[in-house]
């Protein structure tokens, strides 16, 4: 088998079971606010994703955070939206990834700057996700940019693509997944689940088109902290789906035992997605709330992480 171009590459490979998770976003130019962030997830996780401008909100950059992970010994998955850069910045930004030891690397669209803090800005999408896919691979396997231009050393990425199954038209979900595989994604990050029933019927469909065995499939376990803020998921926020029943059992709890029912819900999500064939995976999200994120992993006996000889950690 060939090397890796990383460690969680190397994981998947092997068929191991991998976990993943978010850096919080960060609003410091002190490198010891990723460090505080990330510390906890160290051993609880295989990567980490840096994401970038989420929700059109400005952040620390992904590629400065992805380093800064590295720095402290923790896997980045750098993140890496059209939505703020034209096709040349987007290749620079590839290559000085790779430059700075970043292999696996997460190709978006990016939400729209109308849901952010700077509403005014303008988007860019010179080139589309699908596209920018196509870009990471060109550099990776023909060691040239969009252009046609050589490289003097092309760069080892691992490639990954977000889906969200739960957005409309619901048919077309898998199809725009193929696409994406064809055009070189590797691994693939969903939106957050919490009708898992949908979801199973995403991937049987996926099953259906044959893509199990050529991506790997990392749904998104998101854990609500209260109430509130799972009724703000269902009513608020694009693309996300969360059934009433959640909502409901969140709210039929005391507000000081909410946080607990949000971990013991989505320690039962992991336990019904790792039943699904085609399941790589789960990437675990509780925004600004690393506790939440560590307590389903423990709950849910994800632990320990397993390690692979000869993969770069």
């Amino acid at each position: 088998m060939d090397r890796a171009p990383s460690r969680l590459a190397g994981l998947l490979r092997r068929g191991q079971f991998v976990v993943t998770a978010e850096l919080s976003a960060v609003d410091s130019a002190d490198p010891g606010a990723v460090f505080r962030k990330v510390d906890p997830l160290r051993d609880h996780v295989d990567a980490v994703n840096c994401t970038d401008n989420t929700g059109a909100h400005v952040h620390l950059s992904s590629l400065a955070a992805a380093r800064l992970l590295i720095d402290r010994g923790v896997e980045p998955i750098m993140q890496l939206a059209t939505r703020d850069r034209n096709r040349l910045a987007l290749q620079a930004d590839l290559m000085g990834a790779a430059a700075l030891g970043v292999r696996n690397v997460l190709l978006m669209s990016g939400d729209d700057v109308s849901a952010g803090d700077h509403p005014q800005a303008r988007s860019i999408y010179d080139i589309d996700s699908l596209q920018l896919i196509e870009v990471a691979r060109g550099l990776r396997d023909r060691g040239e940019y969009l252009s046609g231009r050589k490289l003097e050393a092309a760069p080892s990425f691992f490639i990954g693509a977000v889906e969200n199954p739960f957005a409309p038209p619901l048919d077309f979900r898998p199809l725009r997944l193929g696409k994406k595989v064809a055009a070189g994604a590797e691994f693939i990050q969903t939106q957050l689940v919490f009708d898992v029933p949908r979801f199973r019927e995403f991937m049987a469909r996926v099953r259906d088109l044959g893509l199990i065995q050529q991506v790997f499939i990392l749904p998104s376990v998101g854990v609500a902290r209260s109430a509130r803020a799972a009724r703000f998921m269902k009513d608020k926020v694009p693309g996300v789906s969360v059934p009433e029943a959640i909502v409901r059992r969140l709210e039929g709890v005391p507000t000081g035992h909410q946080s607990a029912e949000g971990i013991k819900i989505a320690t039962e999500i992991v336990a019904e997605l790792r039943q699904i064939p085609g399941v790589a995976g789960v990437h675990v999200i509780a925004i600004k709330w690393e506790e939440g994120v560590m307590r389903v992993i423990e709950e849910a006996r994800l632990l320990p992480r397993p390690s692979v000889v000869g993969i770069p950690a």
